[in-house]
């Protein structure tokens, strides 16, 4: 029986796409498992070769390592191909430009396809590259990486925070050493270092110093916020540490994965800049975003979003008034971190199993810090969220 043009052309094009589908398979099963998220997760993002929670958070794990092995502290984020936060942390005694380059080095890899450090070199010898490069928002710093593994790329990685001293010590070669420790020797070799471009027209005017030898006090357990060298840096001795973040998260984290769910977390300190973040897999942009916006929200309002949520379902009328001037976010899933009557931090869960993103940042938040938290109270009356 011939076909008819039009159902000639459909067969055509099921065809072509079943080629297309086994050849995106392929490609992705080139990639070993344990690097990438598989399974259920996978289906629900329509993603086999983007990288997973479990590699992120390792390659983190072994740049901050090799960086307390230095004796220095790091920035890391690490992201999909698709420019979506997977992991990032921020080391005790780090300040806000460390943790955006960070951010920004990684975007940079990734949307080069190659280390930030390539562009940087281009810059250094070509100086009028650079303003071509910020036009097309690309950071030419060294720092970022493109994860690829078996010539498939799966995400990047960025970090700030360290002075370089190469051959010995850069944040490149943290993000580096991070990578080799996951992924192994298949890890591409690092390029030269090429000595700053000097200005020819140096001027004399004075730099001052901003500095202070005297430590911050808290009343605080030193595990819980940031103490010593890193307090003295940020002259504060009341924001959240990178480990009682990282505890929160976990807490928060197999909660949902008890649930049968998974989740989205952002921890930020009290000035509103990261601290630490994790995306589980098969969680998409969606998630990532709703949770920090949850988390700045609870930090501006000094309340769980859960409130200003139900005021705004009681009466709508302030919803404009909410979002046009105030940029709240009015969806429960972000708690201020008030510990023993003291503000640390806050944060925002999305995605979180069966839509119960409160409950999910509350569980962490207990996990880590027991009865000295304040936590959201109901009424008796109100059922149960």
């Amino acid at each position: 029986m011939r076909l008819r043009a039009g159902a000639l052309e459909w067969a055509l094009g099921l065809a072509a796409a079943g080629v297309l589908a086994f050849y995106g398979v392929a490609l992705a099963q080139n990639v070993p498992a344990q690097f990438v998220v598989t399974g259920k997760a996978a289906e629900q993002i329509q993603d086999f070769s983007t990288i997973n929670l479990a590699t992120a958070q390792g390659i983190a794990n072994a740049c901050e390592k090799a960086a307390t092995d230095q004796g220095v502290q790091v920035s890391i984020t690490v992201l999909d191909k698709e420019g979506n936060q997977v992991y990032a942390d921020r080391m005790d005694g780090q300040g806000y430009l460390n943790v955006i380059t960070s951010d920004l080095k990684a975007r940079t890899a990734l949307l080069g396809r190659e280390p930030s450090k390539n562009r940087m070199n281009r810059v250094i010898q070509n100086p009028g590259q650079e303003f071509s490069d910020i036009q097309r928002g690309l950071f030419p710093n060294a720092g970022g990486l493109p994860i690829v593994v078996n010539k498939q790329l799966i995400g990047a990685v960025g970090v700030g925070g360290s002075a370089p001293k190469p051959p010995v010590w850069s944040d490149e070669i943290c993000a580096h050493k991070g990578l080799e420790a996951v992924i192994g020797a298949s890890v591409a070799p690092l390029g030269p270092d090429l000595p700053p471009r000097q200005n020819p027209n140096p001027g004399n005017a004075p730099v001052a110093k901003f500095a202070t030898t005297t430590v911050p006090k808290t009343t605080l357990p030193a595990e819980w916020v940031v103490g010593g060298k890193g307090a003295a840096t940020i002259f504060d001795a009341n924001e959240i540490s990178l480990g009682a973040a990282q505890k929160i998260a976990r807490g928060c984290l197999d909660w949902a994965a008890a649930k049968g769910g998974k989740a989205s977390i952002w921890v930020i300190d009290s000035a509103g800049t990261f601290v630490h973040m994790e995306r589980m897999d098969g969680e998409a942009y969606n998630n990532v975003s709703t949770a920090l916006l949850k988390a700045q929200t609870a930090l501006k309002t000094r309340q769980p979003t859960s409130i200003r949520a139900a005021q705004l379902k009681n009466n709508p009328d302030g919803l404009p008034r909410s979002s046009s001037f105030y940029n709240f976010f009015g969806v429960a899933g972000g708690v201020p971190i008030v510990v023993d009557g003291q503000l640390i931090g806050a944060v925002g869960v999305g995605g979180g199993a069966n839509n119960d993103d409160e409950n999910c940042a509350v569980e962490g938040l207990k996990a880590t810090f027991g009865e000295h938290v304040t936590l959201p109270v109901y009424p008796a009356t109100a059922s149960a969220k």
